[in-house]
């Protein structure tokens, strides 16, 4: 036949049907292991927000360029420089305040602060305001002697904790000093330097919900810096 005559005298037709022959048999595997393969589906990405957190994970609140995520309530100068929030008293020398976008239930929060002049300031949480009327809880920052680290609750009960008289040696005035609060339920907790200033559980507080808010005393006077302000969530 036609065939075996070209297989006897061509043996490069030999070699052209064997390679056929692989090329087919790859083929054919190829195929096998595409259709076995499930179909992938797309899915959305889900939005990662705050209360997604894990609890070791931490946020940094102030970017260290600008004030974006913060409302700034009063007349009372906020200002960034060289990767600080800095606050001073504005002609009007009243209250200011500056406060986050976001509002934050339980959390454990770190900022450091250098007071400057008279450096009467604090920290709020779970605070809401209008104009410059703030409702909410106080984690004090002031000079010496004045009771840093205590509670204070603003247009309410006032004072509901202040630190021992002995643990404001810890304050370092001038200086770059750092403060802790946790904020879990009902049960507020504050730090100086690493020192425990004060323990409280409270049943309005419990119930309070807000933003995290830095303020500026009336008076005149006052200049504070802030910088590292970061938050983890507690679930």
């Amino acid at each position: 036949s036609i065939i075996s005559y070209f297989s006897q005298n061509h043996p490069q037709y030999k070699i052209m049907k064997k390679t056929l022959t692989v090329f087919l048999l790859l083929a054919l595997l190829w195929s096998c292991q595409t259709n076995s393969k499930p179909k992938e589906t797309s899915q959305p990405k889900a939005e990662i927000t705050k209360t997604d957190l894990n609890n070791d994970e931490w946020i940094s609140l102030f970017n260290g360029e600008d004030l974006d995520g913060w409302i700034n309530h009063g007349t009372e100068k906020w200002y960034v420089q060289d990767g600080e929030i800095i606050c001073e008293s504005g002609p009007n020398a009243e209250y200011g305040y500056l406060s986050t976008a976001d509002f934050y239930d339980d959390f454990e929060l770190n900022v450091e602060f250098k007071q400057e002049a008279n450096g009467n300031s604090g920290v709020f949480f779970r605070s809401t305001l209008e104009g410059t009327k703030i409702t909410g809880w106080q984690a004090e920052v002031a000079p010496p002697g004045n009771n840093t680290g205590g509670i204070y609750e603003s247009y309410g009960r006032g004072w509901l904790i202040k630190p021992d008289t002995e643990k404001d040696i810890v304050l370092k005035m001038g200086e770059w000093n750092t403060m802790k609060i946790k904020a879990h339920g009902a049960k507020i907790t504050t730090w100086l330097n690493g020192t425990e200033m004060i323990q409280i559980e409270d049943e309005k507080i419990g119930k309070g919900k807000g933003a995290i808010a830095l303020q500026i005393h009336d008076g005149g006077g006052i200049k504070v810096r802030w910088r590292n302000i970061k938050l983890k969530m507690i679930k």
